[in-house]
């Protein structure tokens, strides 16, 4: 079955074609990064309006990566929620038009489920269904969301956990613009993280910029927090003279971005590791899946993957942040089920996602 996923649900514009649900065939992705940047975040309005002038080429792009033609797809499916609503409007509408132009059935896809989805399009002989087998503790980390799912079979989520604020990406996001980073944030913060080890401090106390921030564990519960972290960046950044300006010379100053950028990013990845590998244990879960653009961070990967007891499944990062095949695949098993839309499929930009454990 070969399934074309569509996926619009921020500032992506992406179509991935997927065979079976496993086999990547296509994965095309128009970035809007670079007309975000300017405003420091997504710009919904703008969002919507590239999304539309992005959709064909990369529709035709996908098509041709995947060496099809529009008529050996089986299935159209987009995501329909959550995200901004004129993005998913365009997602939608372009996914309809298709449907019903090559008379196939519509999927409309979570794109929080898709996410945890993008981990069955990880090179390998058998499915995560399979080995380590269900029940999976996920991590759906990105800009607009930092679940816990446990995933105990196709379609049956438990929402475990969740943030009660910022989201990580959210928090990279802001932190980068107090270092006077660019956007995204998390790509920039590890990678002023990462030139830390241009600036040797061997033997000197962890103190100003290179003291530890905060964690907030918020025992007894496997919820997030990530607002209390941004605040005190924020006010370190103002006490080491790099915010609301840099009081220092540029070498001085980068020093003090790439200490304070590693702390930040230690502190939530401290958090979402932890409470990843606690959830596991409590639910005896056989194995890990991350998801989502956050779980891109490579000291993240870093951290599960020399921590976890049980098997991690983390897809290439291109297939963390958002994509169509993530949406293609997580829609094959929708269509096992039964579950197909019709033409009165709508947007949701507060789809929930998994039922509170």
């Amino acid at each position: 079955m070969l399934i074309l996923g569509i996926e619009t649900s921020c500032d992506e514009t992406a179509v991935g074609i997927v065979e079976d649900g496993r086999r990547l065939r296509a994965n095309a992705i128009a970035s809007q990064a670079a007309l975000h940047a300017a405003h420091g975040g997504v710009v919904p309005e703008l969002a919507s309006r590239q999304h539309i002038r992005d959709m064909e080429p990369t529709l035709r792009r996908a098509l041709a990566d995947a060496g099809v033609t529009l008529d050996e797809i089986d299935v159209v499916a987009v995501t329909h929620g959550p995200g901004l609503a004129g993005a998913l409007i365009s997602g939608v509408n372009t996914a309809k038009s298709l449907a019903l132009t090559l008379d196939v059935p519509l999927v409309g896809v979570n794109h929080l489920e898709g996410h945890v989805y993008a981990g069955w399009l990880v090179p390998s002989d058998v499915s995560p269904a399979e080995e380590p087998g269900f029940p999976l503790a996920c991590l759906v980390a990105s800009g607009g969301h930092t679940d816990l799912i446990l995933m105990e079979g196709h379609g049956d989520y438990r929402l475990v956990g969740r943030t009660r604020d910022d989201a990580a990406g959210e928090a990279f996001d802001k932190a980068a613009r107090v270092l006077g980073l660019g956007f995204p944030g998390g790509p920039e913060i590890q990678k002023a993280a990462e030139s830390l080890a241009d600036f040797s401090e061997d033997g000197e106390p962890l103190v100003g910029a290179a003291a530890p921030l905060p964690r907030a564990w918020m025992r007894d519960t496997f919820d997030f927090s990530f607002s209390g972290v941004k605040t005190a960046l924020l006010h370190r950044a103002q006490d080491v003279g790099l915010y609301p300006q840099r009081e220092h010379a540029e070498a001085e100053a980068d020093r003090l971005v790439a200490n304070l950028a590693y702390q930040f990013q230690e502190s939530l990845v401290d958090v979402m590791t932890a409470k990843l590998l606690e959830m596991a244990d409590r639910y005896k879960a056989r194995g890990l899946v991350l998801g989502g653009g956050v779980t891109a961070n490579a000291r993240l990967r870093q951290r599960v993957l020399a921590e976890s007891p049980l098997p991690a499944i983390i897809p290439a990062p291109v297939l963390c942040t958002d994509n169509g095949a993530m949406i293609a695949a997580g829609a094959y098993y929708q269509v096992l089920r039964g579950e197909v839309s019709d033409m009165a499929l709508d947007v949701d930009p507060s789809l929930p996602f998994g039922v509170p454990a």
